[in-house]
């Protein structure tokens, strides 16, 4: 039956996190890199991420990683999917978990700590090759975004409190990869409870537009309500 494996060797497993931090800027979704310092995979770009300690709580050790390496901290982070290949990691089993976060990039002052050289914000879809199987675990966190910003009003977690119409759909042309139409987009994010604000962006080279702003009460009330969803 099958084959015989020493007791011992189920406890000879590493556990770690890895970090990928989402931010949204002039019509592109952002992620946060730092650029190794140490071996393996010295002087090559990765998401934040290294072991969690023994006694360590999950939550606990993706804050404590994200700041050590990038001195980011009191963001709030999601536990995502699980990234297990045997040979992940050049120097043994190192089964991980992603965690993300969905930050106002301009409210972000990340600085590259402990043993991360450098830190940068990166396009999404302008990363090339990164180190282990990050390209992996981004491309596959990503996917998840998307389909969140479909059936959940995350978007204005990415977006500026104070927003234009354009702005927001420029955020789901990104996610979607694809040009909307202005109309039908306008459509369907009527039924979501958006504050008008009466202001006109400063300081733009075009016509001002009209700011708003998510009614996030208001939101709270609606999906209450029997037939209420979002969908984007």
């Amino acid at each position: 039956m099958g084959y015989k494996i020493k007791f011992d060797s189920f406890f000879s497993y590493s556990f770690s996190l890895d970090c990928v931090i989402f931010g949204y800027e002039n019509g592109k979704i952002y992620a946060l890199l730092i650029k190794r310092a140490i071996e393996p995979f010295i002087g090559e770009w990765a998401i934040p991420g290294d072991l969690v300690y023994p006694d360590e709580d999950l939550s606990d050790a993706a804050s404590r990683i994200l700041t050590e390496l990038t001195k980011v901290d009191g963001v709030t982070l999601h536990q995502g999917q699980t990234f297990g290949k045997p040979k992940r990691h050049p120097q043994g089993r190192v089964i991980t978990n992603a965690y993300f976060a969905l930050v106002r990039k301009e409210d972000i002052n990340a600085e590259a700590d402990s043993w991360a050289e450098e830190v940068k914000w990166l396009p999404i879809r302008e990363i090339s090759q990164l180190a282990f199987d990050h390209n992996e675990i981004v491309e596959s966190t990503f996917e998840l975004l998307c389909q969140k910003l479909k059936r959940e009003p995350i978007c204005f977690d990415l977006l500026q409190e104070k927003f234009t119409l354009n702005e927001m759909q420029q955020l789901y042309e990104y996610s979607q990869n694809s040009e909307l139409d202005k109309a039908n987009f306008r459509k369907k994010v009527k039924p979501i409870p958006l504050i008008n604000l009466h202001e006109k962006q400063k300081n733009v080279k075009h016509r001002p537009a009209n700011l708003f702003k998510f009614d996030s009460q208001r939101y709270s009330e609606l999906v209450k309500e029997e037939n209420y969803s979002f969908r984007m």
